[in-house]
């Protein structure tokens, strides 16, 4: 039998019409009846690198024993000028973390996933300590099972307090192996429950920690000397509970001008079956990403809005050295996130 975990995530391939843009991660959160798409923000808009994709694949498994029987399907990321996902900003501006609701009703009758809840969710940051033993479920590099659809697992520990906002931004840290195409892969750790409890949370012994964002690295790093730091952000996922929030006055918010500029809108219903698989030879790198934001309570759940792409102010020695969805282009350059000099630099791929 499957284990559950492993059809929570998707991997994510991002179009402008039929043209392949980039190949990422994502999974799926359900609170109440809703069921949502979460990956990270760059992967559905980045302006710093010029990635503006009009829309999104995702690989759907259609047979609970025969899990070679799949189907991509086709989500529209603009429906009337208006940017279909949500992702938040706080003071600290933008969170690079996004999500998109999905119609239930217009998946295949037979779909196979499974969702993480609100349940998932730790209660209290303080139950878990710097040193965690985490996993990172994704498609580094586009690398997965291709026979039965199912995507990679690497570990980690968790790097930093949780709990706290590494450096004033609303993610903590990872240290593990990660690549491009990780963008957007859940972080989560393992729960020892009664098997009546994690059968109550659809087999799912599994805290979710965070949405797995970037590499970091240092910019001044001797690259003869010195190996990278091998250290991850993630934001915390309790944003998804700003983000899945019914009712919010910002679910109309127009798209932002960025992407105004993108290329028309492909003709069709906004989710519908499509054939094909891209394949590995064409998985792109990442994006750069922004400064990223911090999350807390205030934060707005905003579709598609953006904020200047420009580093924090006096930024460490860190920096996001490339994140995970940019260029469309095979094992591209990791491009910087910032202009030179020392600061926090991301890198990472889909």
């Amino acid at each position: 039998m499957i284990e559950p975990l492993l059809l929570t995530a998707t991997q994510i391939s991002t179009f402008d019409g039929d043209r392949l843009l980039t190949k990422a991660s994502g999974f799926f959160f359900a609170r109440d009846e809703r069921l949502f798409l979460v990956t990270s923000r760059h992967v559905v808009l980045d302006p710093a690198s010029r990635h503006h994709p009009n829309r999104i694949e995702i690989e759907l498994h259609l047979d609970a024993v025969n899990l070679t029987r799949s189907t991509n399907w086709s989500v529209l990321l603009y429906q009337n000028g208006k940017s279909v996902w949500r992702h938040g900003r706080d003071s600290a501006g933008d969170i690079d973390v996004a999500v998109i609701e999905i119609n239930r009703a217009a998946l295949p009758p037979s779909v196979q996933l499974r969702a993480f809840t609100p349940e998932h969710l730790p209660a209290a940051f303080d139950e878990i300590e710097v040193g965690t033993p985490v996993l990172i479920l994704g498609f580094p590099l586009g690398f997965h099972d291709t026979l039965h659809h199912l995507p990679v697992v690497r570990q980690a520990v968790i790097a930093s307090s949780y709990g706290l906002r590494f450096q004033g931004q609303g993610y903590f840290l990872s240290d593990g192996r990660t690549h491009r195409g990780t963008s957007g892969s859940p972080v989560v750790m393992r729960e020892a429950l009664p098997a009546a409890d994690a059968a109550q949370r659809g087999g799912l012994p599994w805290k979710l920690l965070g949405v797995h964002s970037a590499r970091l690295d240092m910019r001044t790093r001797d690259l003869q000397q010195d190996e990278s730091l091998g250290l991850n952000s993630a934001w915390y996922a309790d944003i998804l509970m700003t983000l899945t929030e019914a009712g919010s006055p910002l679910a109309d918010a127009p798209m932002d001008a960025a992407a105004a500029d993108a290329p028309p809108l492909v003709a069709g219903p906004a989710m519908a079956p499509v054939t094909g698989d891209p394949g590995l030879d064409q998985a792109a790198g990442d994006a750069a990403t922004p400064a990223m934001a911090a999350v807390d309570s205030t934060a707005l759940a905003t579709p598609g809005a953006t904020v200047p792409d420009a580093p924090a102010a006096d930024a460490p020695s860190l920096v996001t050295t490339s994140p995970d969805g940019a260029a469309a282009t095979p094992n591209p350059p990791l491009p910087d996130a910032r202009p030179p000099g020392p600061g926090l630099t991301t890198s990472e791929a889909p």
